[in-house]
This record gives structure tokens, C-alpha cells and sequence, in this order.
């Protein structure tokens, strides 16, 4: 679903496709394909001098963007036979976590995601992509299921944050995502992480632990997002471009760190722009790290897991 939402700093790219638009619409009558192609080229080496050079507040814009492919989309297009199941088996299902069976280039997998809306009416059904706890209930059952059958877990996280309200907290929102880090820090299987476009605090922590942690080329991960950080430095959110600065939350950042382990690379322009393309880089690259981790022997690999998260955080004086 095309939204023709433009971003600022795309608004030069724009202009001039939308020149090459007007001169094709003249191209019968008048002799100017050399112009057109001239223009075209000087198109596509601004488009790539943009988005090489984005800010790290213009990739959480990118993030954001509504055209931008989500899980289920994932699941529809870089997995085969997605069945999907729901509910927490307590209180209720959650759309805004999904998940269920799949398979991975005929591997078989347990597949759980964050999942926004595309409109008004969807992202009211989908909380925005913010869970309650059930959701990260329904998650907890499908690692369980996960590990009892000995099938991978892919888990795709892009969520602006848990629900806050008051009802999330009286169901136990920070329980419910307590037991998910302890649970998937023991899992018996294989699991495969990325951040396919907004990873907030704890509401994407609370499916996020894993093996390996992949991270698409103009997503974001951190602890908050820059608005709420701006909001808490300096009591405005005016100062949102700055605190994303500070808070280094590109993939570019967090794997000089050892957040993540591998950035995905994106269409340039953004995964929107080309998501049949990127559904296959993405589907590549979950499938090569799942057939490397299923060589690992699982002992090895749920301590590997745990050590791996020990370090993070860990410094000297």
C-alpha cells in the first residue's frame, strides 16, 4: 500500500523525478531522450549521494516510513507455507505480536514478529505495534513450542515500544517480558534475530535475545527512542536530531559495538522502495545463519548465546 509520503531530505530527489515525468509526457512530439537520460542519470548519483550520507535521525525516519515492508510481509514473501497461530492461552491474542510455522527454503521454523498497521484503522488493531503482555505471552508459547520439536525461531523486531497503559501493567507487562529474556537466554534451538526497523527498549528486548542478531541497514535499536530521550534531557522534543546523534542507535553504530552482528543491506532509497529486493537479501541471509547455528552443537550454543550477552555492557577503568 503506497502512501507517497516524502521525507525532507528527499524532496530534491522528487522534484527531479517528477521533471523526468513532464519531459517524458513531451518525448512523442519533441526530440529530447538525451536530456531524459541525462537527468536520469543525475537522478540515481544523487539518490546514492543522499543515502550514503543519511544522519542517524534520517534513518529512524526511513525506519518509520509506512511503505516500509513489516513482519507478516516478511513471513508472506521470504518464507514458504506461514501458518499463523495466536493467542497466549490466558487472556487473550495480540495482533500486534505474530507468528507461527513456517519454512525457510524447506527448513521448518518457528517465526515470531512485531506487526503495525498501514492505516488508521489497522494501527488501532495492531496498537501501533506496541504489545501487551499477552503478546509477549503468545511469544513465550511459540518458543516453547519451538524448542519441544528442535525448529529454529526467526523473530523480526519493530515495535516503537511495549504498550505503557495502565491495563498492560496490571497483566504483568514486566513479567511478561522478564520471562521471555530468561526463557530465550536457555532456549534448546537455534535463534536468529534482526531489527527490521524500529527496536525500542524492552518492548523489542522481550523477543530479542538470540544467537545472532542481524539488523536492517536503516533501522534503528536502542534503549529509547530520540524523542522520548529529547524529552527527558531537555524537556522538549525539539531535540530529537541531537539525542539520536548521541544515542548512536544505527546498525552502523551498533556493530562497531557488539550489539548486532550483521547489517542487511537495503535498495538504495530504503527497504519501501524495492521491498521485492529486499525480501531476498533478507531471505538469504536468515537462511545462512540458520544453517550455521543448526552445525553448532546446542550445548555450545546456549552458552555461546549467554556469553555473548554477559559481555555487552561490561567495561574497565
Amino acid at each position: 500500500m503506497a502512501t507517497n509520503v516524502i521525507l525532507e531530505f528527499e524532496k530534491p530527489i522528487v522534484e527531479l523525478e517528477q521533471k523526468i515525468a513532464e519531459m517524458r509526457a513531451l518525448a512523442d512530439s519533441l526530440d529530447i531522450q538525451d536530456q531524459i537520460t541525462e537527468l536520469e542519470a543525475q537522478v540515481e548519483l544523487l539518490r546514492a549521494d543522499v543515502y550514503r550520507n543519511l544522519t542517524r535521525w534520517q534513518r529512524v525516519q526511513i525506519a518509520r516510513h509506512p511503505d516500509r515492508p513489516y513482519s507478516l510481509d516478511y513471513f508472506t514473501h521470504c518464507f514458504e507455507e506461514f501458518v499463523e497461530l495466536h493467542g497466549d492461552r490466558a487472556y487473550r491474542d495480540d495482533p500486534a505480536i505474530v507468528g507461527g510455522l513456517a519454512r525457510l527454503n524447506g527448513k521448518s521454523v518457528v517465526v515470531v514478529g512485531h506487526q503495525k498497521g498501514r492505516d488508521t484503522k489497522t494501527n488501532l488493531y495492531r496498537n501501533f505495534g506496541m504489545p501487551n503482555p499477552e503478546g509477549y505471552r503468545k511469544a513465550h508459547r511459540l518458543f516453547a513450542m519451538a524448542e519441544r520439536f528442535s525448529l529454529p525461531v526467526v523473530c523480526l523486531l519493530d515495535t516503537p515500544g511495549a504498550f505503557p497503559g495502565l491495563e498492560a501493567e496490571e497483566r504483568g507487562q514486566a513479567e511478561a517480558i522478564a520471562r521471555n529474556l530468561f526463557q530465550m537466554a536457555c532456549l534448546r534451538t537455534p535463534i536468529v534475530i534482526m531489527v527490521i526497523g524500529e527496536g525500542a527498549s524492552g518492548g523489542a528486548l522481550g523477543i530479542g535475545v538470540g544467537d545472532r542478531i542481524l539488523m536492517a541497514e536503516n533501522a534503528w535499536y536502542s534503549v529509547i527512542a530520540p524523542e522520548s530521550c529529547s524529552s527527558i534531557l531537555w524537556r522538549s522534543w525539539e531535540y530529537k536530531e541531537q539525542a539520536a546523534e548521541a544515542l548512536k542507535l544505527t546498525a552502523a553504530d551498533l556493530i562497531t559495538v557488539g550489539v548486532i552482528d550483521r547489517i542487511v543491506a537495503e535498495p538504495v532509497g530504503g527497504a519501501h522502495r524495492h521491498p521485492e529486493r529486499m525480501f531476498e537479501t533478507v531471505q538469504q541471509a536468515l537462511f545462512e545463519e540458520v544453517t550455521a547455528l543448526q552445525r553448532i552443537p546446542i550445548d555450545t550454543l546456549v552458552n555461546q548465546r549467554r556469553e555473548k550477552f554477559y559481555r555487552m555492557g561490561v567495561w574497565t577503568e
